[in-house]
């Protein structure tokens, strides 16, 4: 991902708002995160541009997360189960649905509600590495 370019973009189209990278368990960033409309200012919902190459498989206690293509393709992983999306295309992950996205600078708008909130966020890629052996 040309994460420079990406914050560059998101920065011109959304002028003061949040801009989180998301990092793997390596520290390259394989997700951006725009906050248009955070929970900080709603609780009952809130509204991110996700820049996607990778994000770690995780889950969430309470949140419903809508995602939709903005630009590019994007496979899901939610259960045992794989989607393809393409622009225009949604889909909704439930609370306790474990999750995954592949994409290749995919834009993805996501819906939370309730509003997205790092203590509902389960990284499950962090509590594995715990118990997998080290290479």
């Amino acid at each position: 991902m040309l994460v420079q370019k990406v914050v560059k973009e998101l920065s011109k189209l959304y002028p003061g708002k949040t801009i989180i990278e998301n990092k793997n368990i390596k520290g390259i960033t394989t997700e951006i995160i725009c906050e248009i409309d955070p929970a900080s200012d709603h609780s009952e919902y809130s509204i991110a541009l996700a820049v996607i190459d990778y994000s770690t498989i995780h889950c969430h206690n309470i949140i419903t997360e809508t995602y939709k293509v903005i630009k590019g393709n994007l496979t899901i992983f939610k259960g045992d189960r794989e989607y393809k999306l393409g622009k225009g295309d949604e889909i909704v992950v439930k609370p306790k649905e474990i999750h995954s996205n592949l994409g290749k600078e995919t834009w993805v708008e996501v819906v939370s509600k309730p509003g997205w909130y790092i203590e509902d966020y389960i990284n499950l890629e962090t509590i594995l590495k715990k118990y997998l052996p080290k290479r």
